[in-house]
């Protein structure tokens, strides 16, 4: 398929040079000794890299550097490979080829929007889904007595469950709600940086065609008229799709999202394009010279975590209906957990992603951020499903179905994530003058432990709860399996998507430029090789049959929100609900840095902690159920801060 692709987009006498040269370079490493699977990606990095401090031009690639005996040297030493210096002399010609073949494909100039040819599936061979598509059963009608649109404050922290209830019964309009959404959009932005771009214009029209529609007997359902904001990852016409990035701050795209069609006709009604960390990391976002942070609104000094960071801080301070927001590897789990919120991210391959920025084809998911669980199932129930252009995209069902009999779900916790073992330190120095430093780390350390033990007395006591509601909990534990190993797939992928950013330095623009940040990640990608990538994915394949495997006992896996479960259930698809589980009281230990906007400024007083249900593969339902009773139970979601 990928040289179907690659004829498409060249001429035939590039074909042949290319074809030409890939044969004669398997043909020298052959004769070498070395199977052309091992030769390292590093080698191309390198050999590219050290033609000048700016990228080549289409023109002046031919400019760049000879592949060199000392290239090669050091590219090998990157990927942990050995090559005698007459291996290493006959593959000069073959390398010199293969880099002529990734010009050509540069030239291509291919958009974010382009997929790869080989679609990723996390579905094992022997499993069954369920394909047919029914109406979601919710729960008993909510309550909105005291609501009314006089009441800002009682309004703005309602669930869509209960502004759906009050628009069906014409008790409030659409065009009321968005103008009061758009006021406090307005009103928090200055303070929280939760907004890129609002949408006031196509907002107001949407609503009056809700107040419209609705008058004359045509609801749609639940999110009829409900304002909501999206990440600004998805595409928006007629509207900047900023990517939350200096390079892409003007940027227009000719469509909409699939899943802004999908809002669209259920009559939900789009504000606004909410912030997200630069290019989806973090909550740092905007340019180099002109840099944000999305807030938390329980504590303002603190960022909300990302990178779904617009999304999270505006549901929390009462600012949209509701919102969109994606995941990776953990973009809607830790904004939600930070500022307290209620997530949804679905099965891989469950919504599609049409329209929306790619980071990893493979890893990107779209979900739900809101007040509580019902309402992340309704905004799902709306926007899954095949689109016939997102391929990864399965045939699965998701009908949520808040009526059933909690006690019937076979439902496990992770054991050792809920364990505190007692704090170690580590060995003393021998040499008396390493003893400070020591000292210090220790101290460090302590503080760590200490604001680990305290958050998993909430977790603890989530059991507790779930076990008097009549939850038979049996322990569990995930595979050993090293699935922080596998992550370099996704910067690999982010590389790719980001490619030509990388080689024009457009990356000096982002927000970010610590040594954590993309333009850092993605230049290290590229010294990653094609064969170390295929290795992970073959590991992965591994990874997700053990991980199946232990899934499969279970409805419903409950966890604290972090830890190897957040990159397992990633890398392997599964699907998970963040609901917000108390908030830390003064007792709680201080955050490790309180200045403002740090990085490590989180948690300590004041702040929200959460907890996740964790699904099978497109178990969705079942987890959105018992989250759903928890926190009826418990009733966290409807604390809000006071901003």
């Amino acid at each position: 398929m990928a040289d179907k692709a690659l004829t498409r987009g060249c001429n035939n006498s590039r074909m042949t040079t290319f074809e030409s040269t890939r044969r004669r370079f398997l043909a020298v490493s052959a004769a070498a000794g070395v199977g052309h699977t091992l030769f390292p990606g590093a080698l191309l990095g390198l050999a590219t890299a050290a033609a000048a401090q700016t990228p080549a031009k289409p023109e002046e690639e031919a400019k760049l550097p000879a592949v060199t005996i000392e290239m090669i040297e050091q590219a090998a030493a990157l990927s942990g490979l050995t090559f005698t210096a007459e291996q290493r002399k006959v593959m000069i010609d073959g390398l010199t080829g293969m880099r002529s073949g990734v010009v050509e494909v540069r030239k291509l100039a291919m958009p974010n929007s382009v997929p790869p040819s080989l679609v990723f599936d996390p579905v094992p061979g022997n499993m069954v889904l369920e394909t047919e598509r029914k109406p979601a059963k919710m729960g008993l009608a909510p309550s909105v007595a005291g609501l009314s649109a006089s009441n800002e404050e009682k309004i703005a922290f309602a669930t869509v469950r209960q502004l759906g209830e009050l628009v069906r019964t014409k008790k409030i309009t659409s065009t009321e709600l968005t103008k009061l959404y758009l006021a406090r959009l307005k009103r928090y932005d200055p303070v929280l940086h939760f907004v890129i771009t609002l949408t006031e214009e196509r907002a107001l029209k949407q609503a009056a065609d809700a107040d419209r529609e609705i008058a004359g007997g045509h609801y749609k359902g639940p999110l009829h008229g409900i304002p909501w904001g999206g990440k600004d990852l998805l595409a928006v016409k007629g509207y900047p799709t900023t990517w939350g990035a200096g390079p892409y701050m003007d940027q227009t795209l000719d469509d909409d999202a699939e899943v802004v069609k999908r809002l669209d006709a259920a009559g939900a009604v789009l504000i606004a394009k909410l912030t997200l960390g630069a290019l989806a990391q973090g909550d740092l976002w905007g340019s180099k010279e002109r840099t944000f942070r999305t807030r938390n609104p329980w504590n303002i000094k603190q960022g909300s975590s990302g990178s779904s960071a617009g999304s999270a801080s505006s549901v929390a301070a009462g600012c949209v209906g509701f919102a969109i927001g994606t995941e990776t590897l953990g973009s809607i789990s830790s904004p939600s957990t930070r500022c307290g919120t209620s997530g949804l991210r679905p099965s891989f391959g469950l919504v599609p992603r049409t329209g929306a920025m790619a980071l990893s084809w493979t890893m990107d998911k779209i979900g739900a951020i809101t007040r509580s669980v019902e309402d992340c199932a309704l905004v799902l129930h709306a926007i899954y499903g095949p689109d016939g252009h997102d391929l990864s995209v399965q045939k699965a069902a998701f009908n949520p179905d808040f009526t059933i009999d909690i006690k019937k779900l076979r439902v496990g916790y992770i054991k050792s994530a809920f364990d505190m073992d007692a704090f170690t330190p580590p060995a003393k120095p021998t040499d008396e003058k390493d003893l400070a430093a020591y000292n210090q780390r220790v101290e460090r350390m302590k503080a760590g432990y200490e604001r680990q033990a305290y958050d998993a007395k909430y977790a603890s006591k989530a059991l507790e709860v779930l076990r008097n509601m009549g939850i038979d909990l049996k322990p569990m534990e995930l595979p050993k399996f090293p699935y922080g190993s596998l992550t370099a797939m996704l910067q690999a992928e982010g590389a790719a998507a980001f490619d030509e950013m990388t080689r024009s330095h457009k990356d000096e623009l982002l927000a970010g430029q610590q040594v954590f940040d993309w333009p850092t990640t993605f230049r290290i990608a590229r010294l990653y090789s094609a064969v170390d990538y295929i290795q992970a994915s073959r590991a992965r394949t591994l990874g997700m049959q053990q991980l199946t495997e232990a899934f499969a006992p279970f409805d419903v896996i409950v966890t604290p929100s972090q830890g190897l479960q957040l990159t397992a259930t990633n890398l392997c698809g599964q699907p998970a609900v963040v609901v917000p589980n108390g908030i830390r009281g003064d007792d709680a230990p201080p955050s490790p840095n309180n200045e403002d906007g740090a990085l490590q400024n989180t948690g300590g007083p004041g702040t929200p902690v959460s907890l996740t249900f964790l699904g099978p593969l497109y178990g969705e339902a079942k987890a959105c159920a018992l989250a759903a009773a928890y926190q009826q139970k418990t009733g966290f979601h409807l604390l809000h801060p006071k901003i």
